[in-house]
């Protein structure tokens, strides 16, 4: 008896719909084709014993199975469940009607049991897509795929309640996730906050403006001084993430299985921190199956780099396409996938390696030279795509013992909204364009006019910083948002003022 089963092989953040043929005659021995790897084919084992534990029988006949289309090779353990499914259809144990109308996926222990599987909402996805009545998976994924409206979505602990099930023996009721809910649910307790910052008025300003525009910063400044608790704080002022974000971020997280526990929606803008010691492939993604790095991770949230230098060069050169195509293309001899990379870029780093250069209070004790080579780990073309070089300077004591607190991050957050709502309006009638950082040439033209007296301030500022024209581009974009914040329809001299002075080491002599 011939069975179709139907399953999902996730390529990038997409997903391909897979027909598993399951055949039973008379015979020996088991086949699988259809380009499985290793994985697929260590199945037999499993299913056989998972069978054996749940009451049924592996048939001893002969059993082939195709997985088609067979000129995409198919990888992982997802493919226990239908497989054992398909082949207690072929064999009469179970009926074969309903196994079709439900896409099936899930790793098989000995027991029985149902493990979770990765990307469990690509597959979800294009379930939808393809028709299917509905999506079967192990509980731990249900409320991931339950995101997706218009979908019959049911979790099981084992295969004895998948066959249950189809069987028509047991009526279990679908997994329901209400993303209102979701959405709404209230920040955690403990979350970092801008008012346990003392002073630093002027780098919170930058790090609004950052926010607001969605510019890439880089804070310079000694040991300290406040650099990492400024960008830890960085996701609580930027706009909050919506449905069309939260299922682009969630779709990455889920490939690359690190979707937190029993979550089906990621609410919070992602703040991904790797080490210094990470591969130039963990963080743009790769590796002989590709799955997405720490920059997609990252994707519509926050990417901290801390001690910039400390990280291999090769690491941080690899960033320099994605941070302007805000994509990452991975290509293999056979396969080639996309992973989004929009992500803000926050880096720190000392000025020196002693860390106390340009200190107001303590000697740099590096000798000469040093401080330009340090800071020449940072290539040129990496640092002219950061849009704002922030000095932070050591916080004086009278700010730092006042009982006062800074200004909080919802105040801060309610002006970054505000200035994100008229880029919203601005761009809404261009494709791909959300804020101000990711504005192209015509859209430089079109929304950047400045006055005589503006032009004749950036021109000095080129002539004297020796600045390139990606510099140009980028001052002129953080004029705008200034201008944003400022609900200036258009940029002024002190907008351009503002924004060139945000460029710290583009000064001449900064490092000596």
């Amino acid at each position: 008896m011939l069975v179709k089963v139907y399953g999902s092989a996730v390529f990038g953040v997409g997903a391909t719909t897979i027909t598993i043929e399951v055949t039973v005659a008379q015979g020996i021995k088991f086949f699988l084709v259809g380009l499985p790897d290793n994985a697929i084919k260590e199945s037999h084992q499993r299913i056989e014993s998972a069978l054996l534990v749940s009451g049924y029988r592996m048939p001893g006949k002969k059993i082939v199975i195709n997985m088609a289309p067979a000129d995409i090779r198919k990888e992982g353990s997802a493919y226990d469940l239908p497989i054992a499914i398909g082949i207690l259809a072929a064999s009469d144990q179970i009926p074969h009607q309903r196994c079709a109308e439900y896409m099936i996926m899930g790793e098989l222990s000995l027991d029985g049991g149902l493990m979770p599987v990765k990307g469990a909402l690509p597959m979800a996805l294009q379930a939808r897509k393809e028709g299917f009545k509905g999506i079967i998976l192990p509980a731990e994924n249900a409320k991931e795929a339950a995101v997706v409206d218009g979908l019959d979505v049911f979790g099981f602990q084992s295969i004895t309640e998948v066959a249950s099930f189809l069987s028509g023996i047991a009526e279990i009721e679908k997994v329901n996730v209400n993303t209102v809910n979701l959405f709404n649910q209230e920040p955690e307790p403990g979350q970092v906050d801008f008012s346990d910052v003392k002073g630093q008025e002027n780098i919170k300003r930058a790090m609004e403006i950052a926010a607001a525009g969605g510019h890439n910063v880089l804070l310079i400044g000694p040991p300290g001084a406040g650099k990492t608790m400024l960008a830890k704080r960085l996701p609580g002022i930027l706009p909050p993430i919506s449905m069309e974000e939260a299922l682009e971020t969630t779709k990455i997280h889920s490939v690359a299985g690190r979707l937190p526990a029993d979550t089906g929606l990621l609410t919070r803008r992602p703040f991904r921190s790797p080490h210094h010691t990470i591969s130039d492939v963990a963080l743009v993604g790769g590796g002989g199956n590709p799955m997405p790095g720490e920059i997609s991770l990252a994707h519509n949230g926050v990417l901290f780099l801390d001690e910039l230098p400390e990280f291999k060069r090769t690491v941080l050169e690899v960033m320099r396409q994605p941070l302007e195509d805000r994509v990452v293309t991975i290509s293999r001899a056979k396969m080639s996938v996309d992973y989004p990379a929009a992500f803000m870029l926050v880096a720190s780093m000392n000025p020196c390696p002693c860390g106390y250069y340009n200190h107001p209070e303590k000697d740099c004790i590096c000798v000469p030279g040093v401080v330009q080579k340090y800071l020449n780990k940072i290539s040129g073309p990496l640092l002219d795509r950061i849009d704002l070089h922030v000095e932070v300077t050591p916080v004086k004591f009278d700010e730092l013992a006042a009982s006062r607190d800074g200004e909080p991050s919802a105040r801060i957050r309610n002006r970054v909204v505000n200035a994100r709502e008229i880029q919203k309006n601005r761009y809404a009638d261009i494709r791909g364009v959300h804020c101000n950082a990711q504005m192209n040439a015509w859209h430089l033209r079109e929304f950047c006019k400045i006055d005589d007296t503006g032009m004749q301030l950036l021109k000095t500022a080129m002539d004297r910083l020796n600045l390139s024209a990606r510099a140009y581009d980028r001052i002129l974009k953080v004029a705008r948002t200034i201008a944003d914040l400022d609900t200036s329809e258009r940029i002024r001299t002190e907008h351009l003022a503002e924004a060139i002075q945000l460029r710290s080491l583009d000064r001449q002599n900064w490092a000596g």
